[in-house]
């Protein structure tokens, strides 16, 4: 199932902004992986956000806040259309919690990693992705 590791500078977001980006990243995986919006499906898409002290996140040629996104998906959950749509809102939502402007979006990275077939388990079990895409329409046929 999807999840989403923010890190960021500690301090940078704060109060009711994280809580809100907390919120919403979770939500917007969801959308661009296809999934219904269900109670199952949102139980199983997970944010953390990882504030790391000053001096401990810096570039080379400013002390400009970065934000790193790691993305985890299950192998063959994104095609390419869905990542450049995923991409392009997690870095929107970010710079939005962060006060920050489109010229700002070099300095959020997302990183989209695809979790193999057979390497992801829950429930005391191995997670295959057929079995998740055919909950998935189940849930939409009842919906």
């Amino acid at each position: 199932m999807p999840m989403i590791h923010l890190t960021v500078p500690a301090g940078v977001l704060t109060g009711p902004t994280r809580d809100e980006l907390l919120r919403s990243l979770p939500k917007t995986l969801l959308k661009w992986e296809g999934a219904p919006d269900t109670a199952f499906f949102r139980a199983q898409a997970w944010c953390r956000v990882e504030d790391v002290a000053a001096g401990g996140f810096a570039a080379l040629e400013d002390d400009l806040p970065r934000f790193r996104v790691d993305v985890t998906v299950p192998e063959g959950g994104l095609s390419q259309r869905r990542k450049a749509g995923l991409v392009t809102e997690v870095t929107e939502q970010v710079l939005t919690a962060a006060g920050l402007t489109d010229g700002d979006a070099w300095r959020v990275w997302v990183l989209i990693h695809e979790q193999p077939e057979g390497t992801w388990g829950a429930a005391g079990s191995i997670v295959r992705f057929k079995e998740l895409a055919s909950l998935a329409q189940g849930q939409r046929d009842n919906a």
